[in-house]
């Protein structure tokens, strides 16, 4: 529809695409084999035979090429991402305990290989939430933290993922008494539209294919492009509003909320299209004479997806508008 001068990413992602390969695969000019950790490599070996219930009769070096984290004994960007002897200055990632916008209260600043960041995270922001106790006819007693441990998990490794690497910012995680803030370099890779992510109707595209690889090689994933949807539908089951995502050129924020649902109605999206429709529709029922934002705000999805759900309703008769276009609302059938 138009035409405009590409910038020096969107050269480089459309190259990489015409050659079906990922700039983690490239081989790192900056650093070499005596910068990674064999120690690292070793450890991550054992998980891979335990996983895969299988035996690696060769070294940690054949392994990596093998399974082309190296090439022709190489050190890739991925390779280093992944198993970083120290200091790793392109996965630096900050988070931070914050009591408002400008009040910080506890910090982690991480530069190392990724495979530790992960539980790194994991840990800071654990300590950082609140949890009751259930009592149950178990002996033991439950824990219920205020935000889904699962959720949480799965969200850091999809940063630690999908992340631009490429990019000169770094990834922020800041806690607050409400929300969680995931910010992530890195807007949505290949053709990938917000509407069919947030109705998970795409196929899979991994920016980072080598580092997707490796996690899903030692089960950290369990199949590639499945993330977002897990994610909104474990937050639909522990009973909490669905995250909020909002995205931009070039980087992807996650919002998660720990506010629970009033009654179920705002429902979530682990139905895709048709389950938020009918978690919409629930919703209008409910909640007669809303407009379009209101109805945005309620179950906290983005305004431009609750339009088209809307005018979905309207077509299938579901549902009509009445009263004036500024002081009217949507009503059920």
């Amino acid at each position: 529809n138009s035409n405009h001068l590409m910038n020096l990413s969107e050269v480089s992602n459309l190259h990489l695409q015409t050659i079906n390969g990922s700039w983690d695969y490239y081989t790192d000019p900056n650093h070499n084999l005596d910068q990674i950790s064999l120690k690292k490599v070793e450890n991550y070996i054992k998980i891979y035979e335990d996983w895969n219930d299988a035996k690696v009769n060769y070294s940690s070096i054949e392994f990596l090429n093998k399974q082309e984290i190296l090439k022709d004994n190489t050190l890739t960007f991925g390779a280093y991402l992944l198993f970083a002897n120290e200091l790793c200055i392109i996965s630096d990632i900050q988070i931070g305990r914050f009591k408002s916008p400008t009040k910080i209260i506890d910090s982690l600043s991480l530069s190392t290989d990724i495979f530790k960041e992960l539980d790194q995270i994991i840990a800071f922001i654990k300590k950082h939430l609140m949890v009751e106790f259930i009592i149950t006819g178990n002996p033991q007693r439950e824990e219920r933290y205020d935000y889904p441990l699962d959720a949480i998990r799965e969200i850091v490794i999809n940063m630690l993922i999908h992340r631009d690497y490429r990019d000169s910012s770094g990834s922020v995680i800041k806690i607050y008494d409400n929300r969680i803030e995931f910010f992530n370099p890195g807007g949505l890779y290949g053709n990938l539209t917000e509407d069919e992510l947030l109705m998970f109707n795409y196929q899979p595209q991994a920016r980072n294919k080598l580092i997707a690889k490796a996690f899903k090689e030692i089960g950290k994933i369990e199949k590639y492009g499945s993330g977002i949807k897990r994610i909104f539908t474990i937050c639909e089951n522990y009973g909490i509003i669905p995250p909020k995502i909002n995205i931009k050129p070039n980087s992807f924020e996650f919002v998660l909320y720990k506010k629970e649902l009033s009654g179920g109605l705002s429902g979530g999206l682990s139905g895709g299209l048709s389950g938020g429709l009918n978690n919409l529709l629930k919703v209008i029922v409910n909640n007669p004479d809303k407009n379009t934002k209101e109805l945005s705000e309620i179950v906290n999805i983005p305004y431009k997806t609750i339009e088209k759900w809307i005018a979905k309703l309207k077509k299938e008769r579901k549902i009509e508008y009445k009263g004036s276009k500024k002081t009217g609302g949507y009503f059920a059938n």
